[in-house]
Formats: C-alpha cells, sequence, structure tokens
C-alpha cells in the first residue's frame, strides 16, 4: 500500500500549505482528497508535487507492505 503521510509533513517543512497547491499550483480538491485518504494517483501527479516542493519521491510517498486481511 502506498501512503502519503510524508506528503504532509515535507509541506509543513516547505511552508506550503494545501490552500496553496490549490490555489497556486492548480492542484484540485478532489485530488488532495484522494492523497488524505491514500487513495490511487497518476505517477505524473507525484513527479509534479515533487517539482513543486524540490524533493525526493521519498518525501512525499511511503511503501507500507498490505496486511493479507486487507486485501
Amino acid at each position: 500500500m502506498i501512503i502519503y503521510n510524508r506528503l504532509w509533513e515535507t509541506l509543513k517543512i516547505k511552508g506550503i500549505t494545501q490552500y496553496d497547491l490549490y490555489t497556486r499550483y492548480h492542484i484540485s480538491r478532489s485530488l488532495l482528497d484522494r492523497l488524505r485518504k491514500n487513495k490511487n494517483v497518476e505517477i505524473y501527479t507525484l513527479d509534479y508535487l515533487c517539482t513543486i516542493l524540490d524533493c525526493k519521491i521519498e518525501e512525499i510517498v511511503e511503501h507500507v507492505p498490505d496486511n493479507e486481511h486487507e486485501r
């Protein structure tokens, strides 16, 4: 499972808010909701977030093993 907890930490460190992502960088509210809920997003989106935040992908995503019971 891919989770985006690191994204929210990196946003804080970089001083960029979710409102900034929406207004300045045209990240849709529905996409922000998908990220908050750890749902699937396109690799293009992750690339764009890395560009905005000037960071590596590991600073916004993390892989955690799926629990067999959650499948």
